[in-house]
């Protein structure tokens, strides 16, 4: 199987859906030898900052000398970007590889009258060929829905990652934030130890009970580990990191948005959990440098500047709308907003709405996305700035240029998928 082949394989499945549950993944694995197995793993859930964490994490392990390979999703303009070891994404002929594995076995279970395989059990699947095929010594998983019932819950963690909780997937999760933690927190099992990020008041009472009833050991931030001092530089932060065994000074974060400190926190936490001691200092600096998280406040243009942020929920929003205001206080965005059609188009404006000068509303490629002049409709209800709509990604990037001018600003946000085609856009431009 080739590449194209590979996708197209993995296209057929789409169709499938989502079907929360373990039995067809468990069953998979059992079929290829359990490569999910024989090495240590970070698993991390969260409503936001699950790929920021789980790429800091990958880091820090490479740096401490590990074979280290990543599992995140979605992907933004690539399916092999869910695929990485040692933070280099897997290649195409890689990527093939993993799926050919993969599908021997699937294909067989479906001959022989087991329920198919979803697209993103698929992945999964193939991630753990890959990390099979690169010998790995220790693994990063990132969650894709929840956690009790997502595919990736086959693995008994070493250590398992809360990053934050909001109100999503209420179809699938539940509509309070207990409730929602429950699903989330169910990734940890009696051999792993839990990393919590800043959680609310009723999701940590869920994160103290799942601790206590597992006896297993509980690390949360504020408490046991936080961020000190962080000043704003030029491409970055200066920060100083208290993790639960050492604190590590004067790391220079080269990213923008000051959420990334509190994921670079959980993800250091969550590496001296994995290694069993204090991290080395010099390791620390010298990943944390060479940190990267496209789509997440990337700076992708120039006169005018162009923005991409893959933040597609509230509390995401609200965290990117807080992070404009401290880094670009005087600046107004032409927006250019697309969305899926399960999102609270409502609260995401609202945070945004002081910051903006107009909106190009535009769908991305999926049956999900909400129309350009639906959303429009919704938009115009709430703001008192130009909306425009565009029927295609590029044309919105376009328009948003236009109407921003040399020295204005652009904002791509909304979803993940909205980002992915503007940065394939941008990045073949340039």
């Amino acid at each position: 199987m080739d590449y194209p082949e590979a996708i197209a394989y993995l296209d057929q499945h789409i169709a499938h859906g989502i079907k929360p549950g373990l039995e067809r993944m468990e069953a998979l694995l059992e079929d290829m030898g359990r490569p999910d197995q024989g090495y240590p793993l970070i698993h991390v859930a969260g409503t936001n900052g699950k790929t920021s964490t789980s790429r800091f994490a990958t880091l820090l392990l490479v740096a401490h000398g590990l074979n280290a390979g990543t599992y995140i999703s979605p992907h933004l303009q690539k399916v092999e970007e869910r695929l990485s070891i040692n933070g280099r994404f897997a290649t195409e002929e890689e990527f093939a590889l993993a799926v050919s594995d993969v599908a021997a076995f699937a294909d067989l279970r479906v001959r022989a009258g087991a329920d198919p395989n979803t697209y993103f059990e698929l992945t999964t699947a193939a991630a753990f060929a890959f990390f099979a095929d690169q010998a790995v010594n220790a693994a990063v998983l990132e969650v894709g829905l929840g956690g009790r019932l997502d595919a990736t819950n086959v693995v008994d963690a070493e250590v398992c990652v809360l990053t934050s909780i909001g109100i999503e997937h209420t179809e699938y999760l539940g509509e309070d934030v207990a409730t929602i933690a429950g699903e989330k927190l169910a990734i940890a099992g009696p051999n792993s130890i839990l990393v919590t990020g800043p959680l609310p008041d009723a999701a940590l009472e869920v994160a103290y009970t799942r601790s206590k009833d597992l006896g297993i050991h509980h690390r949360h931030y504020g408490k046991d580990f936080s961020v000190l001092d962080a000043e704003r530089g030029v491409g970055g932060w200066m920060v100083s990191i208290a993790g639960a065994e050492e604190t590590y000074e004067d790391l220079f974060l080269p990213l923008h948005g000051r959420y990334q400190l509190v994921n670079l926190a959980n993800a250091v936490a969550a590496s001296e959990a994995l290694l069993g001691r204090k991290l080395d200092e010099d390791a620390v600096r010298e990943a944390v440098a060479a940190a990267t998280v496209p789509g997440r406040m990337e700076v992708l243009g120039k006169h005018p500047q162009i923005m991409l942020d893959g933040a597609h929920n509230a509390d995401g929003v609200v965290a990117l709308a807080e992070s404009l205001e401290e880094e670009y206080p005087t600046t107004r965005w032409q927006l250019v907003l697309g969305v899926m059609g399960d999102k609270n188009v409502e609260a995401m404006v609202d945070s945004l709405r002081p910051l903006i000068s107009g909106v190009i509303t535009t769908a991305p490629h999926s049956e999900r996305a909400v129309s350009p002049s639906d959303l429009a409709k919704r938009v115009r209800d709430l703001v008192d700035v130009p909306v425009l709509e565009a029927e295609g990604v590029d044309l919105a990037i376009d328009m948003a240029r236009a109407e921003a001018g040399p020295a204005g600003a652009v904002l791509v946000a909304g979803s993940l998928y909205l980002v992915g085609e503007a940065r394939e856009l941008l990045t073949s431009d340039a």
